[in-house]
């Protein structure tokens, strides 16, 4: 149902980037640096620097084990994140993001080269699947979606590797790293049992933006995370930016490192996400090995009722504005749509409705009251059913209300043992796929032309 919320670009954001992506999110930076991780390189202090600089624009091409990485292909991904972030991009900000796709775009070709090298095959059929459901969710087939990226500067061959690259990442740890994890029935049953004692305490949903930095660029790689704090705050989405940006694992996932308590993180993040609110944005941190901003999503008290916990039935009915309605006309109707939902007669008054305003109507079942926007959330708490939200929604893309057809309050209890299993396995996966990145990156040969 969220989806029919979107604008054409955010459910492009949602459905095209990362959606073959593995769904867990990895802890965050915790290994303390040595004090001088470059002591043992005996480096002069003030060395003098021979040849000629590196160019400060790639302009041609960059080579990866022989794989061709072209400035199209650095241009099209680009664009491609304009459109997810539903913006241009400022002239400002181009080079720095363009050198930050080419960084992605390595990446991405040493994940898929070390599947191939496996024997990892990832089929077109593969990808033509995710391609068919992008398309799907923006109601296009995926000719027509085709069509939209190219008519945006991008392509759908620039959508379909990167979601070749997620595929053979996620199959590759299946393959090599999974199988190496182990986990302890006694690790499971401590987690469970501070869950037990930590009962009523406040745990927070988190996502991160991490960039990694030295002793000698950090004063850079933290200038570069006040830019991309100031575009959040400006609008941007912190998913797409994470996606994007963030140099940790859970990049792929739009940054979110899942329900946490502040103690599970390392201390200066653990000061920041008591003192932030819901959906609030942190400024850079320092923490060990680079740079974070976090963003608090949403919090709750740990095995504690929550009504927000609530699964809902709902019907929408979103009515239209057709090309030349003034704005005094469309607030008038909505004033007019606002007053008829307040008595719309419970869930099978929503047709009706509808076709008084030459609307439509969607309904969806079992959304969870959480995941909706805070704003609804606080709309939507008090409400019984067969009650209306108000209309919300703006007069471009039309304005919609949402009817509560059905309400089941959930009771929170402890996860289960294979809950709990699964999320530390998960989270020393997403661990050990960092360093094995880590080793692909120094044993590449890259070669910039």
């Amino acid at each position: 149902m969220t989806g029919k919320l979107l604008s054409k670009r955010s459910a492009l954001l949602m459905a095209g980037i990362g959606l073959a992506a593995a769904t867990t999110a990895a802890v965050s930076q915790t290994a303390a640096p040595p004090a001088d991780s470059a002591a043992n390189l005996r480096l002069p202090s003030n060395p003098t620097i021979y040849g000629a600089p590196l160019p400060q624009v790639v302009k041609a091409t960059v080579i990866v084990n022989g794989e061709v990485i072209t400035q199209t292909d650095i241009d099209q991904r680009v664009a491609l994140l304009a459109i997810a972030n539903g913006e241009s991009i400022p002239a400002e900000e181009m080079e720095r993001l363009r050198q930050q796709v080419l960084r992605n775009l390595v990446d991405e070709t040493l994940q898929i080269q070390a599947a191939r090298a496996e024997e990892i095959e990832i089929k077109p059929a593969d990808i033509d699947r995710t391609i068919t459901r992008v398309a799907g969710n923006l109601k296009q087939s995926p000719e027509q979606l085709a069509a939209y990226l190219a008519a945006n500067g991008s392509s759908i061959r620039s959508i379909r590797r990167q979601i070749e690259g997620e595929i053979a990442w996620r199959r590759l740890q299946s393959a090599k790293i999974e199988s190496g994890v182990s986990v302890g029935e006694d690790e499971v049953k401590a987690v469970i049992a501070k869950l037990e004692a930590s009962k009523g305490t406040q745990e927070y949903r988190v996502g991160e933006i991490f960039l990694s930095s030295t002793a000698a660029n950090h004063d850079e790689v933290k200038a570069n995370a006040g830019k991309i704090l100031a575009a959040l705050r400006q609008g941007g989405s912190f998913a797409a930016y994470a996606r994007q940006y963030s140099q940790s694992t859970t990049a792929a996932v739009g940054g979110d490192l899942g329900w946490v308590r502040p103690e599970q993180l390392p201390a200066p993040l653990d000061e920041a996400v008591k003192e932030l609110g819901n959906g609030a944005v942190s400024v850079p941190i320092d923490v060990p090995g680079g740079v974070s901003i976090i963003a608090v999503q949403d919090t709750r008290s740990i095995l504690s009722n929550d009504p927000r916990n609530a699964v809902l039935n709902l019907k929408q009915v979103s009515i239209t504005f057709p090309k030349g309605t003034t704005r005094a006309q469309a607030e008038a109707r909505v004033a007019s749509f606002a007053q008829a939902s307040r008595s719309i007669g419970g869930c099978g008054g929503a047709e009706k409705l509808a076709t008084d305003f030459q609307g439509d109507v969607v309904q969806s079942d079992q959304v969870k009251l959480r995941e909706l926007p805070p704003a609804l959330q606080e709309m939507m708490l008090p409400m019984q059913i067969g009650q209306a939200t108000r209309p919300f929604g703006n007069l471009e893309e039309g304005v919609r209300v949402l009817v509560m057809c059905g309400r089941d309050e959930v009771a929170s209890t402890l996860p289960t043992f294979d809950q709990v299993y699964s999320q530390i396995n998960e989270e020393r996966v997403n661990m050990r796929a960092r360093r094995y990145l880590r080793d692909l990156r120094r044993d590449a040969v890259i070669d910039f032309r």
